[in-house]
């Protein structure tokens, strides 16, 4: 990786630009300097500021600290204040102010009503489909010389998966998958007006007559189970029931499409471990670990707010501000990681924070997990000469703050 050429980027001072491509297409070189000149700085995501937190250490203290909470209105003393600093169209604000931004013990009640869906034992029973899922999309590869993988083989695994999950009709899939896509690919840059105004309420509307057809007629899926569920003698409401279908689609469907997609592109930089896994296939667990590690996709949290000043490494977090825990940054942390920087499928101890940490880690773990072990073995089986089919260095990588995906992943299967 390249270090920014101009060392006046790292000027203590100036504010980390998240969205901007330099950031992007370097963010592990500004890691390095995170790490050691600036634990604590300024950052903004477009104009939004907030205050980056990038060691290990730190990261799961903001994560476990009662100082640093997800509701927003709470921090600022405002508990009726609204999920955003600007007013949202109605439909949005109700998917805004879902599980993922409450506290508990809002969260823990939500967290319960949907957490069986995501046991050892649920996912375990999925694995057998996941299994079918990907030997059949390979097999239909087999005519082809060269394709985008990612859009060929990542994404629909975790979308057939989520959708069938959800109890989403076969023929409303990609529907279903096209609505959901919003949830990250339209909430950054110029494109966020649109999507807030104009995709995230037409994809509510999408999932409220999803709910409605699942209220006149239930099945054996998550959703019905949740429109049924009760914890304590209480039920979802409908906007809950909304926000609550929005996050399991990214918990299970888009962390996992990116993370099959990086682990292709993460082994294939490696070819040493990945002839390694071939000679020992019973570290493909432990190496899919060290993929979400070394190359995760998901290098935020949601923001955390400070109740009240909190002072870091001399660095002043103000009440009230959003402050990111670095996930990416803290994954590459020498004091936490023995060679931080080297790709080991055989780590051990890997106590990496790619699921995040403490009350809100990733519900979708042991699926992304699965179904990305999953999807590399057979993949690389079937494939042993599947390469890259243009150079490296012409990949994009998507300017989604918080994110490290790329746009697609063209490879030559033989």
């Amino acid at each position: 990786m390249v270090a920014p050429a101009s060392t006046h980027r790292f000027a203590p001072r100036r504010q980390v630009q998240l969205t901007s491509a330099d950031f992007c297409e370097h963010k592990y070189a500004w890691y390095r300097w995170m790490l050691e000149e600036a634990p604590v700085c300024a950052g903004r995501i477009s104009v939004l500021r907030v205050s980056l937190v990038s060691r290990y250490g730190d990261c799961r203290a903001v994560l476990t600290d009662e100082r640093f909470v997800r509701n927003r209105g709470r921090a600022k003393g405002r508990p009726n204040a609204g999920p955003a600093p600007f007013p949202l169209p109605k439909s949005v604000a109700a998917v805004a102010t879902g599980m993922i931004v409450q506290d508990d013990p809002e969260h823990r009640r939500l967290r319960n009503l949907v957490n069986k869906a995501f046991t050892h034992r649920a996912v375990e029973r999925l694995s057998h489909r996941v299994e079918e899922l990907s030997r059949e999309l390979l097999d239909g590869l087999a005519a082809q010389g060269s394709v985008d993988l990612l859009a060929a083989y990542s994404r629909p695994i975790p979308t057939r998966v989520i959708g069938e999950m959800m109890g989403v009709a076969r023929e409303d899939v990609h529907h279903f998958e096209r609505s959901i896509g919003v949830l990250t690919r339209g909430l950054s840059g110029v494109s966020i007006l649109r999507s807030l105004f104009w995709d995230l309420p037409r994809t509510a509307a999408f999932v409220r007559a999803l709910i409605d057809r699942k209220r006149a007629s239930p099945g054996d899926d998550i959703l019905s189970a949740l429109i049924q569920a009760e914890e304590e003698g209480d039920r979802l409401s409908k906007d809950e029931l909304v926000a609550m279908v929005f996050l399991l689609v990214v918990a299970g469907f888009e962390t996992t499409l990116h993370l099959i997609t990086n682990g292709v592109h993460t082994l294939l930089e490696h070819p040493d471990q990945l002839d390694r896994l071939r000679t020992q296939p019973d570290l493909w667990d432990s190496a899919v670990e060290e993929i979400v590690r070394h190359r995760g996709p998901i290098h935020t949290t949601k923001p955390q707010y400070a109740t009240e000043d909190v002072t870091l490494h001399g660095y002043t977090i103000a009440r009230g501000t959003p402050v990111l825990p670095m996930l990416g940054a803290a994954n590459h942390d020498p004091r936490a990681f023995e060679k931080p920087d080297v790709f080991d499928v055989a780590r051990s101890p890997n106590h990496h924070l790619g699921f995040g940490f403490g009350n809100h880690f990733c519900l979708g773990r042991q699926l992304a997990l699965m179904e990305t072990r999953i999807a590399l073995k057979n993949l690389f089986e079937r494939y042993p000469d599947l390469h890259l089919a243009i150079e490296p260095g012409r990949l994009e990588l998507a300017r989604i703050p918080g994110w490290h995906r790329y746009q697609s992943l063209p490879v030559a299967l033989r």
